[in-house]
């Protein structure tokens, strides 16, 4: 079977063998049926050079191919069903032998050959050198000599033929780092003398080549861009002189060769789009269900309270279940034991329990609230007290009842009425110094904290947060033993206070352009912080230890944003953003390696 020429990786020229070929009849067209052996030819964009009999084997596989070569790539075809090949070339009766795969990295076969041809005068890899010494300028700002060449205020790598330079010497450069493949057109290089900064892509493929490496001269930055070259000078067994670490801080005045990997903190993090969901939504509620992850969305627009479930095989969250009724604003779900409720709120009355039926494998309804205080619903906020379980729906109509229900073991029916005629926005549960405390805020009241009676078991008021008026929402979290709150402005600047064992006080502003969320999250031991923004983007916040405040992070656009909600599987984790005006969007919270 004849070999042909073909459009190969990238678009190169290579050669495509296949089994049980017979050297005599493989050539460089299927037309023609000259041999290979001594025979050069022409294919598109490349020249080829057939140097040896080189052979592939491995089990049952024909010993048979040959190889080619152009001025900057040597390409070796392997059989298709190898999945391993070797290569063997001869010196007397003593093979040499190199294992290769089916697609090598065929450049270090190509230096291979040139080492081989220096250590055991291999004829035909001399003939196979021979060839690449053609006559060469040497460049400018450059002296050169056979096998060397320095290089003064030059702004890039030099392009030097012949190219089986063995020392190459940079003064001066005007650039501060040499990128991937700057360095491919000097496959033999041994020596490298006063370079700034090298990709570490790069210096692996010359790891095997390069035998000093002389960084004098230069003030080194010895951060996360670095970080590789600790590892590489310690496995090419680099001689390496005192070089010294200018920076940052925590590094400067050190020895390069000193540093470790793990002297550098080089993971951070950012947040990718993971899934579209082609719906607007108001509000989105994580839960779990015997191991499994589901979310239940709001969706008023269509009278939706959309649940989804998490698949581990699709990796991503898929349709389990739709409760459908008029004007939905919250679906709040709440484990009880063995049973999943979910709440589904709604504008003007008529709000309903739903209770999960494993038999249908679906929520059905469960009871009525009684709601007649309540007609315009604007959060949901479950909790626990003493094993005993809660729940609040805020009201935000003129002349309605924020309403706390309990659960009795057979139903949930009304406790207690809270803040009667102020319009309440928003309801956060939080434990304040071991007490169980309720912070609520409205449009007509500054933020007040009702903390709860262990003898009347009643929650009453306690205290009302001065200056704080137009919070029209408020979050809580822990950082250690920490305990802060996040009140949100809708213009102006948001809020984030601090409780210091007698009340909570102000330590840092955040500015609101029409903000109608500010929420806090952490995925390990990584704090943020997102601010929403109707008009803009929307600003993620990292918690930086060292200035106790959290700094920038990252920017991500949701067209008016109204819930961001943190859900975590058992690999990853996930930031929900739930839009009154476009696609809800899930963003995936990534782990990048800086280093790199």
């Amino acid at each position: 079977m004849p070999a042909k020429l073909s459009r190969g990786y990238r678009g190169e020229t290579q050669a495509i063998f296949r089994p049980n070929a017979n050297p005599a009849n493989i050539s460089s067209h299927p037309a023609r049926r000259e041999p290979v052996a001594a025979q050069s030819f022409s294919g598109p964009g490349v020249r080829w050079f057939s140097m040896w009999p080189v052979s592939f084997s491995r089990g049952g596989c024909k010993p048979l191919a040959v190889m080619g070569m152009s001025l900057s790539k040597v390409l070796i075809a392997g059989l298709s069903h190898c999945a391993h090949t070797q290569l063997a070339l001869s010196q007397g009766t003593q093979p040499i032998q190199y294992r290769l795969r089916s697609s090598p990295r065929v450049v270090r076969v190509y230096q291979c050959l040139f080492r081989m041809k220096r250590t055991y005068k291999c004829p035909l890899a001399e003939r196979f050198a021979n060839h690449l010494r053609k006559p060469g300028r040497c460049p400018a700002r450059c002296s050169c000599t056979r096998d060397a060449v320095m290089c003064v205020g030059t702004s890039s790598v030099p392009r030097i033929a012949p190219n089986d330079i063995i020392s190459l010497s940079l003064v001066n450069g005007s650039y501060r780092e040499i990128t991937e493949g700057m360095f491919s057109n000097l496959p033999f290089l041994q020596l490298l003398f006063g370079l700034y900064a090298v990709s570490p892509n790069e210096c692996h493929q010359m790891g095997q080549c390069i035998e000093s490496h002389d960084l004098r001269g230069n003030e080194l930055q010895c951060d996360c861009k670095t970080k590789w070259m600790t590892t590489w000078l310690k496995s090419i067994n680099a001689t390496v002189t005192n070089v010294f670490c200018a920076g940052p801080p925590e590094h400067e005045g050190k020895k390069l060769i000193d540093l470790t990997p793990s002297d550098f903190d080089c993971m951070s993090t950012e947040f990718v789009l993971h899934q579209v969901l082609p719906y607007e939504s108001i509000s989105v509620n994580t839960f779990s269900f015997k191991d499994d992850v589901y979310v239940a969305i709001a969706e008023p627009n269509v009278g939706n309270c959309r649940v989804l479930e998490w698949s581990y095989i699709e990796m991503n969250f898929r349709s389990y279940d739709n409760i459908t009724g008029q004007s939905i604003v919250g679906c709040k779900a709440i484990p009880i034991q063995e049973q999943v409720f979910v709440i589904v709120a709604k504008l003007f009355g008529n709000s309903v329990i739903y209770k999960y039926n494993e038999s249908w494998t679906k929520f059905v309804k469960f009871q009525e609230i009684n709601v007649s205080q309540i007609s315009k619903p604007n959060d949901i906020e479950a909790f626990q007290i003493e094993n005993e379980w809660f729940f609040i729906i805020v009201d935000s109509s003129k002349a309605g009842l924020s309403t706390i229900y309990k659960w009795s073991g057979k139903g949930f029916y009304p406790y207690q009425t809270l803040h009667e005629w102020f319009r309440d926005t928003d309801s956060e549960y939080v434990n304040i110094d071991g007490k169980s405390c309720l912070i609520l805020t409205s449009q007509s009241q500054d933020p007040t904290i009702f903390e709860w009676n262990k003898k009347t078991k009643q929650f009453v008021q306690q205290s009302t947060m001065q200056h704080m008026e137009d919070v029209i929402a408020v979050e809580s979290f822990r950082i250690k033993n920490d305990l802060f709150i996040c009140l949100t402005k809708f213009i102006g600047d948001s809020k984030i206070m601090k409780w210091n064992t007698t009340h909570f006080v102000e330590v840092q502003d955040l500015p609101s352009r029409g903000s109608m969320i500010l929420q806090p999250f952490s995925f390990n031991d990584r704090h943020y912080l997102i601010v929403g923004s109707d008009y803009t983007f929307s600003q993620i916040y990292i918690w930086d230890n060292q200035k106790k405040a959290f700094t920038k992070f990252e920017e991500m656009y949701v067209q008016a944003p109204r819930s961001f909600t943190a859900v975590s599987t058992d690999r990853m984790d996930f930031l929900i953003a739930a839009s009154f005006k476009g696609s809800t969007q899930i963003f995936e919270h990534a782990i990048v390696d800086l280093s790199l």
